[in-house]
């Protein structure tokens, strides 16, 4: 990424202040993993067995553990790396779990925590055109960030996107009781919209398909800045690390769960289910059933409002 100062109609390059060392990076992570991710930072340098975590983080909205490497060189395998960090990590679920109830002064237990959401990020300031290519398979639990330094002061953070509908398990052998894609692929599920859209059971109808497509073009257009986040029981629609709303996908039926406290929403047709007490999926105290394409245009004047007090 090329950056510029802008004065008048001229632009000055601004030149990238290369990190010294990879502990400068580290660093500065860990200090911003709530603004950089929206991790809670859990503990730096944790040994499991004979591997050392740089970071242990954990994202409260899935309730999940995430690790987090750090790398300045090149000689390094992405794959082998990840899927033996992510191996230990599930085979030793009772010592991480001991390790974040000690420093939060929390008291999770092994079934408060998604294991299947488990993953690992990768940061470094460039990645090879190797290790961008090995992990562009798809529902890979494995993420890639290259982070820069600027001599201004500024800092930018770039997600190495991957497009490929290809699964791992289909080009690497899985055979063998100690193979670590098998272990991990066993437990770890990185969930994707065709999850939702297509699971083995209970799945949309192809009017809830439609109707869930129609809403997400409506709701992009609504902000360059909206992210699309998928989760294991949702896909929510985030403004950067805040979720706006979360769509559940049914098979008569499309709720939205809209991001706003109790009190604050304005349904003129008192339409919106008030979930502030109930149990249910998504960030937000209501809930909207869609149904109809009229439901859809409803659903965005809820959403709008949610939006709007996520910008202001």
């Amino acid at each position: 990424m090329k950056l510029f100062h802008s004065k008048g109609q001229g632009l000055k390059p601004v030149k990238v202040a290369p990190f010294k060392l990879e502990s400068e990076i580290q660093s500065l992570v860990e200090g911003n993993a709530e603004v950089l991710f929206g991790l809670q930072m859990v503990v730096s340098e944790l040994r499991v067995q004979d591997k050392r975590f740089d970071s242990l983080c954990f994202d409260e909205e899935t309730k999940s553990f995430v690790i987090i490497e750090y790398k300045k060189g090149a000689s390094y395998s992405v794959i082998d790396q990840g899927y033996t960090y992510l191996s230990l990590m599930l085979s030793n679920k009772a010592d991480i779990l001991l390790e974040y109830n000690e420093t939060t002064g929390r008291q999770l237990r092994r079934g408060d925590i998604d294991w299947s959401q488990s993953r690992i990020i990768f940061i470094s300031p460039k990645f090879t055109e190797y290790q961008r290519m090995s992990v562009n398979f798809k529902n890979l639990p494995f993420e890639l960030f290259e982070i820069q330094n600027y001599d201004n002061g500024m800092v930018g953070l770039t997600a190495i996107a991957t497009d490929s509908e290809v699964d791992i398990k289909s080009v690497v052998p899985i055979a063998g009781k100690d193979n670590v894609v098998q272990k991990v692929s066993q437990e770890v599920i990185r969930y994707d919209e065709d999850y939702h859209l297509n699971p083995k059971k209970g799945g949309p109808s192809p009017a809830i398909k439609e109707l869930y497509g129609a809403l997400k073009e409506r709701i992009m257009l609504l902000s360059d800045e909206i992210d699309v986040k998928v989760k294991k029981m949702t896909i929510g629609f985030n403004l950067g690390k805040v979720t706006v709303c979360d769509v559940k996908l049914q098979s008569a039926s499309m709720p939205v769960v809209i991001n706003m406290r109790k009190g604050q929403l304005k349904d003129r047709l008192n339409l919106a289910e008030d979930v502030s007490e109930k149990g249910h999926h998504g960030n937000g105290d209501y809930r909207f059933g869609v149904k109809s394409e009229d439901d859809v245009e409803y659903a965005l004047y809820l959403i709008k409002q949610s939006l709007k007090d996520k910008e202001d």
